[in-house]
């Protein structure tokens, strides 16, 4: 199937609209850190306060961070080449990993600087426009944080969602810094630099956790069962398809989903007939979910045969009898030459190889007569 003639107007509309989304957001996640910056970095350098200093840090750290969601986005929509026929997507992994590196750095600064600070601690100098610029700053960053974490799901942008999540976090860490601040007027107790300690190990515990995010998404995670569903009723409501198994789905950025599976049909079907079934079923596919599905394969399954179906039931209640078996599919059997053969899904729970020699000798003792041929699959889709 040829993927740039075939897609429809609209999954291509949304794609464009999904990079204004990002872009326009980023920008302006960028102008409203800027501003916060600068702000906070002047009252921390009059009040010589290093927890507002140490806030306008993380701040620009999150201007930065828009600015890499907006390059990434952007080198992920060329188009693809003979180098990389599957686009280039997953530049937008790396961007986030990029991002999430930011961040950690960010914190792992401030929490030396907030730690010099404890051990040399500094007079601190409030004024009630330093304290209001604080308090507009946590007002600016939820509303901020709001907006981007709702934007990052209409787009499916995980970046976007972690920067959202981020700036409403940033939020509570500001409030904390107000906080302090008001006690030391108050009271005379500085807590700032404890509470720059207390920032730093957020902003270093955001970072990793977005890069632990954005590592699962490169090494690949299960997929979305939700999809996978929608798939496979797609693929079950085609004429004649008894069975949709093993679903993989291959993920080369957000939003680009290549597919493969295999379809249970009948053994009277002809050549032509299956060739005119998949197309179909590959069209509506990609219509309906924006997956492509590269590859079809077949299993048929006995028409003719009614000890067939007798021997199939017998030997799916033997298989299914471990609880490491979670699926019997693809049954065939040539009750003439004497071939029996199909696929079990396995749990991680035990070694293919393991599973595989326990239900040979099972079967074989059952049909000793029959060749056996059992092919493993891996538990990958729900």
């Amino acid at each position: 199937m040829n993927r740039k003639d075939s897609i429809p107007e609209s999954l291509a509309g949304e794609a464009r609209n999904r990079d204004q989304i990002i872009i326009r957001t980023s920008v302006i996640g960028i102008a409203a850190n800027l501003l916060l910056a600068a702000f906070k970095a002047a009252v921390g350098l009059v009040s010589h306060s290093i927890a507002v200093t140490l806030d306008a840090v993380n701040n620009l750290s999150d201007a930065l961070s828009s600015v890499i969601t907006i390059v990434g986005t952007k080198l992920a929509n060329r188009q693809p080449d003979r180098k990389h026929p599957l686009g280039h997507g997953r530049v937008e992994y790396l961007s986030a990993m990029i991002v999430a590196a930011i961040v950690l750095y960010a914190g792992i600064t401030a929490a030396v600087a907030s730690v010099k600070k404890i051990i040399r601690p500094e007079k601190a100098e409030y004024t009630a426009v330093s304290l209001m610029i604080v308090a507009v700053a946590i007002g600016v960053k939820l509303l901020l944080g709001r907006f981007v974490t709702a934007q990052g799901r209409r787009a499916n942008s995980r970046a976007m969602e972690a920067s959202g999540a981020d700036a409403t976090f940033d939020a509570i860490l500001s409030a904390s810094v107000l906080a302090s601040a008001l006690i030391y007027v108050a009271f005379g107790v500085s807590l700032e630099a404890w509470v720059g300690a207390a920032i730093s190990v957020f902003i270093i515990r955001s970072g990793i956790d977005m890069m632990t995010d954005t590592l699962d998404d490169i090494l690949g995670q299960r997929a979305d069962p939700e999809l996978t569903g929608k798939i496979r009723r797609i693929l079950t409501e085609a004429p004649d398809v008894r069975g949709a198994y093993d679903l993989l789905l291959n993920n080369y950025g957000p939003d680009r989903n290549y597919a493969s599976v295999h379809l249970e049909l009948p053994d009277t079907m002809t050549v032509e007939e299956v060739d005119v079934l998949t197309r179909n079923v590959q069209a509506r596919v990609y219509q309906e979910t924006g997956v492509v599905l590269t590859g079809v394969g077949v299993y048929s399954y006995n028409t003719k045969n009614s000890e067939a179906a007798k021997i199939r039931n017998a030997v799916q209640a033997l298989v299914l009898s471990h609880e490491w078996a979670l699926q019997m599919h693809g049954f065939y059997i040539d009750t003439v030459e004497k071939d029996l053969r199909f696929d079990v899904v396995m749990s991680f729970e035990i070694e293919q190889e393991e599973g595989l020699a326990i239900l040979t000798k099972e079967l074989k003792e059952h049909y000793p007569e029959y060749t056996i041929q059992i092919a493993p699959d891996v538990d990958i889709a729900d």
